[in-house]
């Protein structure tokens, strides 16, 4: 039996669209909800214990959530996502933790499942749990950009981020990973006997959009923080202002606005009339202006995986992407890869994209041959690891 802990979620229940995180754990929700198997649902309460979660509201709570962000439901959910969150909440508080832990110690090869970074920082409500039911803790690691790149997050997630990895260390008893490159970063800091294992995470192939006729345009998918590096596309498109002006190309910026994005946000405002910034969108609608766009444009300094180039590629949009080892790992050899520190380069490249130009036909022709990966086959690799485990 596998428990799977839903407190990321049950936080993002007033929100518009999903991270990259939240999508993991939507995914794996849905994958236990369809697998049947005796599997239940769990979330950390009030006062920082593990309960469980009825299943009924919890299967309603996680369809009425996939429906709002992926443009599907009517605003009016809203009002009843919040109010089945609230439910799950108080159910994981009164009776959830005895519930929770009666049931694991029913099963021959309890699994605590905790497949988001909520709450892993606290490690206590973990290890209760453990030694409650006998549970194994297996837990996804989406990255250690916190630990490795400290300069793109502020003091106290990186402070945050190391009692993660702590927990980890501790109390693990399997790993699961996006990718090679997470891999590599979390290896030295766990002990070698705790099993790791890559599973590249999949997407949801859509029907393929249609892009609306617009003059030329590029897209930013993604937060809005240093990270990301949107201030080298602002410099870029100030300078093609200047050169080109009315004939330069529209840079979408899509994403919400994150840590320290109050610069980047002055500057859209200065450059309004050739950039604009989209939040709030569906699924479906991202989807259709990546469809559209001349390219998807991803200068970002350091990523755990490659989330944002797969949704691209998936949408048939060509990505030119900083040279980053996760994202080689998600584009193959489709993208074009940049050195994000490279304003040239950069610029070169989006002026050759923003025409029928032999660079932007060669990977349209490469994007051919690619194939968009699934979450069947991440959850194959799952349950295998998971079987071994037991």
């Amino acid at each position: 039996m596998i428990a799977l802990d839903l407190s990321r979620l049950l936080s993002r229940a007033g929100f518009a669209t999903p991270t990259g995180i939240d999508r993991v754990e939507l995914a794996y929700a849905r994958h236990f909800l369809a697998n049947g198997g005796g599997h239940c649902f769990a979330a950390i309460n009030a006062v920082g214990r593990i309960g469980a979660l009825p299943r009924d509201n919890a299967a309603r709570f996680v369809e009425r959530l996939e429906g709002t962000w992926r443009g599907g439901a009517a605003a009016e959910a809203a009002h009843e996502i919040a109010g089945l969150a609230r439910g799950l909440r108080r159910a994981a508080l009164f009776r959830g933790v005895g519930a929770l832990q009666s049931r694991l110690r029913e099963d021959k090869n309890p699994v605590y499942m905790l497949v988001s970074h909520s709450h892993l920082d606290r490690a206590r409500g973990i290890a209760r749990l453990k030694q409650g039911s006998g549970a194994r803790f297996v837990c996804l690691i989406h990255d250690l950009i916190p630990l490795d790149h400290p300069q793109y997050t502020s003091a106290a997630q990186t402070k945050r981020h190391r009692r993660r990895i702590d927990t980890v260390a501790a109390l693990a008893d399997a790993i699961i990973v996006n990718s090679a490159a997470t891999k590599t970063a979390l290896r030295g800091r766990v002990e070698p006997q705790i099993p790791i294992t890559i599973a590249p995470l999949g997407i949801d192939v859509a029907v393929e959009p249609r892009a609306a006729a617009e003059p030329p345009y590029f897209v930013c998918l993604g937060t809005i923080e240093p990270r990301k590096n949107h201030a080298l596309l602002l410099d870029i498109w100030h300078r093609l202002s200047a050169e080109h002006g009315e004939r330069t190309p529209r840079l979408l910026v899509i994403g919400r606005r994150g840590w320290r994005s109050e610069a980047v946000v002055r500057r859209l405002a200065g450059l309004r009339s050739f950039v604009g910034e989209r939040a709030g969108l569906s699924d479906a609608e991202v989807a259709v202006l990546m469809r559209g766009a001349r390219a998807v444009l991803l200068p970002s300094f350091a990523e755990g995986f490659g989330l944002p180039v797969i949704e691209a590629l998936a949408s048939g949009a060509p990505v030119l992407c900083s040279d980053l080892p996760a994202l080689r790992e998600s584009g193959g050899g489709v993208p074009d890869y940049l050195d994000p520190q490279d304003a040239e380069a950069w610029r070169a490249a989006i002026l050759d994209y923003a025409v029928e130009s032999p660079r932007r036909t060669a990977q349209l022709v490469r994007l051919t041959g690619w194939r968009a990966p699934t979450w069947d086959e991440h959850f194959a690799i799952v349950d295998r690891f998971l079987a071994r485990l037991s």
